[in-house]
């Protein structure tokens, strides 16, 4: 069983000024100001707009990210109903072969790493998980087996949200009543929004007293 920690991905050309460009050309259209309009994001205009709630604007716009974390987050990810979702599938991904090192991969719980007893439960449960799962996959389906798979299980999720759901999402999931887990890859991924969509992003609170180093990774692809 390998045991891993979450992360989090995007491209580089998801999350740039280009799309405050377009948003601020839709807003912009409402009021005839195109000529006003400049080579870079005009952001207290930006910053205006959903301040008099006028989020419809930002919806013109998407960002498509993809997390790698256990099943139990995904689970509550999903419950965002205007997005796009594209998930590793345990119907067709048989972690019992070859191409999965005959093995599963399951997500670190953060919480448990001070708490000894508690791991070793955690890790001899998904043990166990995997132990029947390759049992019952040498003599059936991976769609069968999957019943006996915990929650632990890492899996990848492509997501897309317009930036008006983006803003929903961490509105929900980052606060300190969000799951640990949750927040172990929602909070990054806000902080790096602020940074590079900050008219969009930068009134979102989040829970600060979060242990930084439990954030997940983000990693910025080309």
């Amino acid at each position: 069983m390998k045991i891993i920690q979450p992360y989090v991905y995007y491209n580089r050309d998801e999350v740039s000024t280009k799309k405050l460009l377009t948003i601020e050309r839709a807003a912009r259209l409402c009021y005839k100001s195109e000529g006003r309009m400049g080579s870079e994001p005009s952001v207290d205009f930006l910053r205006n707009i959903l301040k008099k709630g006028h989020e419809s604007v930002i919806e013109h716009e998407k960002i498509t990210v993809w997390f790698v974390a256990d099943r139990g987050v995904t689970h509550e990810m999903v419950r965002h109903r205007i997005a796009s979702y594209s998930q590793e599938s345990t119907r067709y991904c048989n972690y019992s072969a070859d191409k999965f090192s005959n093995e599963i991969t399951v997500i670190e719980p953060f919480f448990y790493l001070d708490k000894p007893e508690k791991y070793e439960i955690w890790k001899k449960t998904c043990l166990s998980a995997q132990e029947g799962y390759i049992n019952l996959t040498a003599n059936g389906t991976p769609q069968e087996a999957r019943a006996v798979l915990p929650n632990s299980l890492k899996t990848e999720i492509a997501v897309t949200f317009n930036l008006r759901e983006w803003r929903h999402f961490f509105k929900l999931r980052c606060p300190k009543e969000a799951h640990p887990q949750m927040q172990q890859v929602s909070i990054p991924l806000l902080l790096a929004f602020k940074e590079k969509l900050p008219p969009i992003f930068d009134d979102i609170c989040y829970n600060e007293n979060f242990p930084v180093e439990h954030y997940a990774e983000i990693k910025v692809i080309d």
